[in-house]
């Protein structure tokens, strides 16, 4: 077991050694960011000047292996533009981004396995083909054009929900609904085809030969059972909603870490870019990591493997 997870703990730091290289590669391509710090009239002398003090004139290689010394040691430099630690912002938008998408979470969690438990028991009724639909919604809609569909009804024309910013629990209802809806397929699904699984299992006939009441059947033997493959996606989702949150905060003016890569980006914040992106991969691979070590416990097959 001790080499088994060596190994693979050995492996995320090479997907992080990979992440930083391309991430530090992507970055440098948007341009210089001394043209934004300056107006047009500044002298070629003082943009150099700029330039050796923020330690760009130093050759790319020079320039990783410096980012990759601090990056052990915690430090992704100074932004650009804040002139504060680059994590420090990071770290700041951290809250917003943990609230928005604990907030998608659970509403896919709510929404998606109720509907998978009824789509499997009501298999080819009515309820499975709703089941069935809000599935292939969810898969299909991009969350940017469901996100401004609910801008225009629920924010525009009815006025029911704040349609940006970040406040009262009602600013997270949009933001939320729009990040967790591809989710709400994904563990429909999941829970329709693991309740199809247990369904046939010995041990729910056996419950049934004894006169147990379907309720309790349902409860104790059935919804139990399947929920062990989704506790594991439900883990992986979460850490892939913290990534996948830069279109919802962008629509919803929502101040977590997506929103501030994407304005890092807009304007050539090289720290900052690379801390936030490389922070929420080392959340990606963590969780990873967390979840092969849970397997290996509950499967001891999978320490050999």
């Amino acid at each position: 077991m001790a080499r088994y997870l060596t190994r693979r703990a050995l492996q995320s730091l090479l997907v992080l050694l990979g992440v930083s290289f391309v991430i530090f590669v992507i970055s440098r391509l948007g341009g210089d960011p001394v043209s934004l710090m300056v107006g047009p009239d500044v002298q070629e002398a003082e943009r150099e000047a700029l330039r050796r003090q923020l330690g760009l004139d130093a050759p790319l290689y020079v320039q990783y292996l410096r980012f990759l010394s601090g990056a052990v040691r915690g430090d992704f430099g100074t932004s650009i533009l804040a002139g504060v630690p680059a994590m420090n912002l990071v770290l700041e938008r951290l809250p917003a981004t943990l609230q928005l998408a604990a907030f998608a979470l659970a509403f896919a969690a709510v929404v998606g396995i109720p509907l998978g438990v009824a789509s499997a028991i009501r298999r080819n009724t009515w309820l499975d083909y709703v089941g069935t639909g809000v599935t292939l919604l969810g898969q299909s809609l991009p969350s940017f054009w469901l996100g401004i569909l609910l801008i225009l009804v629920l924010g525009l024309q009815l006025r029911l929900l704040p349609i940006s910013g970040r406040g009262t629990p009602l600013h997270l209802v949009m933001p939320g609904v729009t990040l967790g809806f591809s989710l709400v397929a994904v563990f429909a699904r999941l829970t329709r085809s693991s309740m199809l699984e247990v369904l046939t299992a010995d041990y729910v006939r056996t419950a049934k030969s004894k006169g147990l009441r379907p309720r309790t059947i349902t409860i104790r033997h059935e919804v139990k059972n399947a929920m062990i493959p989704l506790v594991t996606v439900m883990g992986m989702s979460f850490a892939t909603l913290m990534g996948g949150a830069v279109v919802t905060e962008q629509i919803f003016a929502w101040p977590g870490i997506g929103r501030l890569a994407l304005n890092s980006i807009y304007q050539r914040d090289f720290p900052v870019i690379q801390a936030d992106v490389l922070f929420v991969s080392a959340v990606v691979v963590a969780m990873n990591l967390l979840v092969d070590v849970v397997y290996t416990l509950l499967d001891p097959r999978i320490r050999y493997a």
